[in-house]
């Protein structure tokens, strides 16, 4: 099977269900940006830090592909069966937060994204999530997007924080804190 079929070769592409439309249309990019988010969960996947959250790491992805279709979908047009994004997909995250908060001291500082590349991806990874969620939001003000998927990225970018700094804690890295300067 070819994967080019030249017919995005103007600038549209199809939405599952067959509609076409603009590839720089807010809901492409939209789901390009979660497709973005992914690509960097699987960076922090493969850090040798990230050994033990591997297949944690691999369901994030997988729940990020769910959101992903849903985002391609055309609703009006498609009625197929797509995989669901259910609640316990966000206490899975709440749940891994409270773990490593345990762990980690506590927060008296903002955090600037450095002091390790393995940090710096997991910084990376969580402002691209922010991205994403902001774009959802944005759509989901033109077309009904459900809402567990704006409470799962938001949720999964607080995880990416929480996963930033115990990587850095399990590096023994010392997190880079942000001084603000007084005139």
């Amino acid at each position: 099977m070819k994967i080019y079929t030249k017919t995005g070769d103007k600038g549209t592409t199809s939405l599952i269900g067959g509609t076409r439309v603009s590839k720089a249309h807010l809901r492409i990019n939209t789901y390009g940006t979660v497709d973005e988010l992914n690509s960097y969960i699987g960076l922090l996947r493969d850090q040798p830090i990230n050994e033990s959250r591997k297949d944690l790491l691999k369901e994030i992805q997988d729940r990020l592909f769910t959101i992903g279709s849903h985002l391609a979908m055309d609703y009006e047009v498609s009625k197929k069966q797509l995989p669901d994004l259910v609640l316990t997909d966000v206490t899975l995250l709440e749940n891994e937060m409270d773990a490593m908060d345990a762990k980690l001291p506590e927060l008296r500082h903002f955090v600037l994204p450095g002091g390790h590349q393995s940090v710096s991806f997991a910084h990376i990874a969580r402002t691209v999530c922010r991205r994403a969620e902001r774009m959802i939001v944005e759509l989901n003000g033109e077309e009904e997007v459900d809402d567990l998927t704006v409470v799962y990225m938001n949720r999964l970018s607080d995880f990416l924080f929480v996963l930033s700094r115990m990587m850095a804690f399990e590096l023994n890295i010392e997190e880079v804190k942000w001084y603000p300067r007084v005139h």
